[in-house]
């Protein structure tokens, strides 16, 4: 009956604790997201969230970019040769827990979106990451879609341009675009917000355009066709890596790897290869000896290559070739 009594995060929270102390769940395994959670458990994110956590404060696990949630790794033995207690951290309101500010709230979000993508973040859940009361955070800011936008400006302020821009407008576009990339690396749900024709006016996204668009000055170009090939670059970057967004989110909902997923198809693959009805594909496939692995980040390089030869092509031609 008192387990019954416990509000419903506890009760997650010790399940999830009792299987790490069984050794069901082992050091580096993920634990079940919050979509899992609410899921099977039938609550809300946000209880989801303040189950984990629970478990987070009490050393239990720990939040891996673009992972998850995963068991943390045990404490080493102290000099009794016993385990180590778990660190605890105080309670809100014990007077030693940290000042709410808006920097706090942001970078609580952000670790919610790196971990399990930007549909599993809400106003609730980053105020049960803080311990704080649920209301508490739209002191700071006025609701998620403000979130959003401090977050993406807080991502894109992370990843430095060189003070000093390399020569020629090929290196800086390069340089440009692979700032880009590192961005979405680190936060690949960045390029599931603001699309082409609703940009969004964050100081440090416009700080990467405004590179973007010095490295075009001073070859002929006019305003149209310099803007045009700065969203062409954007929108490059953008949507290769609204791969990576999407393969968090999928992740958390299947709870499957890429790997794993891939090895449910192949009986679906080889019924496609084998009905004739798609040779290309098929004998495209026949080439891979030991199959295809997709490589974003190969797939990103290569791709740029041919981009910048397209945008070389532009330049040469002059003013006359960039006019429409």
């Amino acid at each position: 009956m008192a387990e019954a009594s416990q509000p419903p995060y506890l009760r997650i929270a010790a399940d999830i604790r009792r299987r790490i102390t069984e050794g069901e769940l082992l050091p580096g395994d993920r634990i079940p997201s919050t979509r899992r959670i609410a899921r099977d458990w039938g609550v809300a994110l946000a209880t989801a969230t303040k189950a984990l956590t629970t478990l987070r404060l009490e050393g239990q696990v720990e939040a891996r970019p673009r992972v998850g949630t995963v068991v943390a790794a045990r404490q080493r033995p102290n000099a009794t040769g016993r385990e180590a207690e778990p660190r605890r951290q105080p309670p809100h309101g014990g007077g030693q827990h940290p000042e709410l500010t808006r920097d706090r709230i942001v970078r609580a979000a952000i670790e919610i979106a790196d971990a399990e993508g930007l549909t599993a973040l809400s106003m609730r859940g980053v105020a049960a990451r803080l311990g704080v009361a649920a209301m508490s955070p739209y002191r700071y800011v006025t609701g998620k879609d403000d979130l959003v936008a401090l977050m993406a400006d807080a991502a894109y302020g992370e990843v430095a341009l060189p003070a000093v821009p390399p020569d020629g407008w090929r290196p800086r576009l390069e340089a440009g675009a692979r700032a880009l990339w590192q961005v979405c690396r680190r936060h690949p749900w960045v390029a599931q917000i603001g699309p082409l024709n609703r940009p969004l006016v964050l100081p440090n996204l416009i700080a990467h355009g405004d590179w973007l668009l010095g490295a075009l000055e001073g070859h002929g170009l006019d305003a149209r066709t310099r803007f045009d090939i700065h969203l062409l670059v954007y929108g490059y970057v953008h949507g290769l890596a609204v791969n990576l967004e999407r393969e968090t989110q999928a992740q958390a909902a299947t709870g499957l790897t890429e790997d794993e997923w891939m090895d449910r198809q192949e009986a679906a693959l080889r019924d496609v290869v084998d009905s004739g009805r798609y040779p290309a594909f098929a004998r495209t496939l026949a080439g891979f000896q030991d199959g295809y692995d997709l490589d974003l980040d190969a797939l990103f390089t290569f791709g740029l290559r041919p981009l910048l030869d397209g945008i070389a092509g532009i330049i040469e031609g002059g003013p006359a070739h960039g006019a429409r």
